[in-house]
C-alpha cells in the first residue's frame, strides 16, 4: 500500500533548555538521576534560574524522532500542541524548516507552549524536568484523520500518556490507523511513564491498539515487573508483536514471536549526551521499516542513529543520517 507519509508522529510539542550540571546540583534539589519528572511552571523557572549557561533546542521525544526519521530521507509529519507565543513560533519554525509537515492548530489561550529542562551530568547521562503547559491540552481533534491515513506507521509517545484527552487522541489515532490498513507503534519512553501507567500500556498491547513496541531496559523490565531482563524479553516474545529493545552500549534487541536478534551498537569516540538516545534509535528504526527493510538492518538504522546523537549535546542529529546510512552501507 503506497502512503504519502512514511512516519506520522503524535507527541509533547516542547523546547529542550539543556544545561552541563555536577551531581550536587541533582542531589541538592532531590532530583532522580536519569530519570523525567513533571514540575509546574514555578518549578521550571526555580531550576531554570541554577542551569547556568544553556542551550536551547526544540525537542520533546517523538518530535526528535520524527526529525530523525527525515533526516534518513523518509517522509514525516508531526502532530502536537505548542501555544501561540514565542515559543510555540520557534517550534513550529525549527520542525518545519526540516520538512516535517506541522499543522496542528496552535492555542490561543491557556498555559505557554511546554519546556523540558535538560541536566546533563558528566557521565553523559541526563536527568528531564518538564513543565507539560500547552501540550497537556492535545486532544482527539487534534487528530488530523487524513494525514493518520496517509502515513505508514503511526509513532505514539509514551510520555503524552499523562493528559486525558491526549489518551483520546492516542486511541482515535490507532483505530484511524489500523482502518486503513496502517501500523501503529509506542514507544514506553520512560521507567518512570511506566511505573505510572503499566496496566493501561500492557492494556494497549494486547488490546492490539498498538503494533511494534519500542524501550529499554529498564522501561521493559518495569513494565514487566521483573529485575531478570531475559524474563522481559520472554515477556515480550509472548505479546506476538514487534518490539525494539535498548540495550545502552551492547545495542539493541528486535523480538517476535518467532525470533530474537541481537544487534550491537556502533562504536563512538566519546560519549557527551544521552539525551535523544533512545528517540534517534526508533528513528532509524521507522525510517527503514517504512521502507520495508529488514528488521536487522531497522535495528542497524537506529543503532547509527543514536551513535551521532550521543556524541554532541542535543537530542536531533547533526549530520545527515542518510549520507550516514550510505558511508555504512546502509540505505534507506
Amino acid at each position: 500500500m503506497t502512503s504519502q507519509y512514511d512516519v506520522l508522529g503524535l507527541g509533547n510539542a516542547i523546547v529542550d533548555v539543556i544545561s552541563m550540571v555536577d551531581d550536587d546540583l541533582l542531589a541538592r534539589e532531590k532530583l532522580a538521576k536519569g530519570g523525567m519528572m513533571l514540575i509546574d511552571e514555578a518549578r521550571t523557572e526555580s531550576l531554570y534560574k541554577q542551569m547556568g549557561s544553556t542551550s536551547i533546542i526544540s525537542g520533546g521525544s517523538a518530535a526528535n524522532t520524527i526529525v530523525g526519521a527525515a533526516s534518513f530521507g523518509a517522509k514525516t509529519a508531526f502532530i502536537g500542541k505548542v501555544k501561540a507565543d514565542e515559543t510555540g513560533k520557534a517550534f513550529a519554525h525549527d520542525i518545519r524548516a526540516i520538512g516535517v509537515e506541522f499543522t496542528t492548530k496552535p492555542a490561543q489561550d491557556g498555559p505557554a507552549t511546554a519546556r523540558c529542562l535538560i541536566l546533563v551530568t558528566p557521565d553523559g547521562e541526563r536527568t528531564m524536568n518538564t513543565f507539560l503547559g500547552a501540550c497537556q491540552n492535545l486532544g482527539p481533534d487534534d487528530v488530523d484523520a487524513d494525514l493518520v491515513r496517509a502515513s505508514a506507521i503511526t509513532y505514539l509517545e509514551g510520555y503524552l500518556w499523562d493528559p486525558p484527552a491526549a489518551k483520546q487522541a492516542f486511541v482515535r489515532a490507532s483505530e484511524i490507523a489500523h482502518a486503513a490498513g496502517r501500523r501503529v507503534a509506542l514507544t514506553l519512553s520512560d521507567q518512570f511513564c511506566v511505573d505510572r501507567y503499566r496496566a493501561e500500556f500492557l492494556d494497549l498491547i494486547r488490546s492490539k491498539t498498538i503494533d511494534i513496541l519500542f524501550a529499554n531496559q529498564h522501561e521493559l523490565k518495569s513494565l514487566y515487573e521483573t529485575s531478570d531482563f531475559d524474563s522481559a524479553v520472554a515477556a515480550l516474545r509472548n505479546e506476538d508483536i514487534l518490539g525494539a529493545v535498548t540495550v545502552s552500549e551492547k545495542g539493541s534487541l528486535v523480538v517476535t514471536r518467532g525470533e530474537t536478534l541481537a544487534v550491537p551498537a556502533y562504536p563512538i569516540q566519546k560519549l557527551v549526551d544521552t539525551t535523544g538516545a533512545g528517540d534517534l534509535y526508533a528513528a532509524g528504526f521507522l525510517a527503514g521499516l517504512s521502507r520495508d527493510q529488514d528488521l536487522k538492518t531497522c535495528a542497524q538504522l537506529g543503532a547509527l542513529a543514536a551513535s551521532e546523537v550521543i556524541q554532541h549535546v542535543g537530542a536531533r542529529p547533526q549530520r545527515s543520517l542518510a549520507a550516514m546510512a550510505s558511508e555504512n552501507g546502509l540505505g534507506v
